[in-house]
C-alpha cells in the first residue's frame, strides 16, 4: 500500500469490474485510475454501455469491484480503501459517501412517505438518534433542496419528476456526506429542470463543502458543473483532465468525436461533425490493440496490435492514444463561445 496524496480526498487506483454469466464474461470496467481533491467536481461521461455507471457503483460498493482500490480520506482523517474494509469499519463510514440514483421514480420507495424517505439514512445511520430530531433534520434539508415541508407526508407519486430528484438529492445530503456519486442525476429531467437541478448541486456543494462525481452522457451538462472531466470508452478511462482544457484541446480521437456531437445554441459557430463508423465493440470480446481503433480515423498498424495504456502527457492531463502528442484535434473555444453571447446579449 502507498500513501494517498495529501491534497486529494479519494483516489482510484486500476480498479476492475468484470461480470461473469454462463461461461461468458463481461469486462464492464477495465483498469480505471484517478485522483479527486476536496472539493471537486469530476464529470465522467462516455456513451451508453462504457461503464461509467459500473464505476460508480463500484466506487461507493454498490458493486465489488472484480480488483483494484479506492483509497479514500475520511472526514477524521484516516486513510481506508473503501473496497477492503470490513462490515463495521464500512458501517461507520459508510454515510460519508453517498449516491444519487439516475431514476426519480423508480429510486424512491413508493409505499413511503417523503419525510420517512429522506429519514431512511438516519435511521441507519444514527441508531440513537430521537425521533423528533430526525424529524427535524430531514424537515430542515427539505428545506435546503427547495421542497416545502408541508408536504413532506405525501407519497412520491404526488411530486414531479424535478421534485423527486430533489427529494433523492435530500435523501443523500441528510447524513451530511462528504462525497456524493451523481448518477446521471438530471438526464430523467427536461431541460429546464436540469438546470434548475444543477444549479442546486451547485449551491449545496458551496455550502456543505462537497465533492462530486457527477456521472453523465450529456457533455453540455458536464461541461457547465465539473472541474476535471474524464472520458470512458468500452471500460476505459481513455482521457482526464481539467474541464477547460479537454473541451478546448481534445487529446484523444474518441474524445474529439463526442465533442463535435455537442449541439452549440450558437448558429455561427461552426464545428465539423465527426461520424463514428460502425457499433460499439462487445466488451465480451473487445477487439485487440486500442479498443477503439476499429472506428478511428487516425488508426496505425501500432494501434491495432498495441494497447496503448493512459500516461500523463506534457501539459499534465491523462490520455491512452499512442499519436496523442502528435494529432492536432478540434475543440470548443469556449472563452470566444462566451464573449460571442455576451457580446449578442448586449445587442
Amino acid at each position: 500500500m502507498s500513501e494517498m496524496n495529501k491534497e486529494n480526498i479519494l483516489e482510484v487506483r486500476h480498479v476492475h469490474k468484470r461480470f461473469t454469466s454462463k461461461g461468458i464474461t463481461v469486462k464492464a470496467v477495465t483498469d480505471v485510475s484517478f485522483e479527486v481533491k476536496p472539493g471537486e467536481t469530476i464529470g465522467i461521461v462516455g456513451e451508453s454501455g462504457c461503464g461509467k455507471t459500473t464505476l460508480g457503483r463500484c466506487i461507493v460498493r454498490a458493486y465489488e469491484a472484480s480488483e483494484g482500490e479506492v483509497w479514500y480520506r475520511t472526514e477524521a482523517g484516516e486513510e481506508v480503501d473503501f473496497l477492503k474494509v470490513d462490515r463495521k469499519k464500512m458501517k461507520s463510514i459508510r454515510k460519508e459517501i453517498q449516491m444519487i440514483f439516475q431514476d426519480p421514480y423508480s429510486s424512491l420507495d413508493p409505499r413511503m412517505t417523503v419525510l420517512d424517505i429522506i429519514k431512511e439514512p438516519l435511521k441507519a445511520n444514527y441508531p440513537d438518534m430521537s425521533k423528533e430530531e430526525m424529524d427535524q433534520r430531514a424537515k430542515d434539508m427539505a428545506v435546503k433542496v427547495g421542497l416545502n415541508p408541508m408536504y413532506l407526508m405525501r407519497y412520491p407519486h404526488a411530486f414531479s419528476g424535478g421534485q423527486r430528484q430533489r427529494i433523492g438529492i435530500a435523501r443523500a445530503l441528510v447524513v451530511r456526506p462528504q462525497i456524493i456519486v451523481c448518477d446521471e442525476a438530471v438526464s430523467a429531467l427536461d431541460v429546464s429542470i436540469q438546470a434548475q437541478v444543477i444549479n442546486l448541486l451547485r449551491d449545496l456543494q458551496k455550502e456543505f463543502g462537497l465533492t462530486y462525481l457527477f456521472i453523465s452522457h450529456d457533455l453540455s451538462v458536464v461541461e457547465h458543473i465539473s472541474d476535471k472531466v474524464g472520458v470512458m470508452y468500452l471500460g476505459q478511462m481513455v482521457e482526464f483532465c481539467e474541464t477547460e482544457k479537454l473541451y478546448s484541446q481534445p487529446m484523444h480521437p474518441y474524445t474529439e468525436a463526442l465533442l463535435s456531437a455537442v449541439p452549440v445554441a450558437d448558429p455561427t459557430y461552426k464545428m465539423e461533425r465527426i461520424p463514428l463508423q460502425g457499433e460499439i465493440p462487445n466488451p465480451a470480446n473487445p477487439p485487440s490493440g486500442c479498443f477503439f481503433h476499429e472506428r478511428c480515423r487516425y488508426c496505425t498498424e501500432k494501434c491495432v496490435t498495441e494497447a496503448p495504456h493512459l500516461k500523463t502527457m506534457p501539459d499534465g492531463r491523462l490520455c491512452a492514444c499512442h499519436r496523442a502528442e502528435e494529432l492536432n484535434l478540434q475543440g470548443f473555444d469556449l472563452k470566444a463561445m462566451a464573449e460571442s453571447s455576451k457580446n449578442k446579449n448586449a445587442v
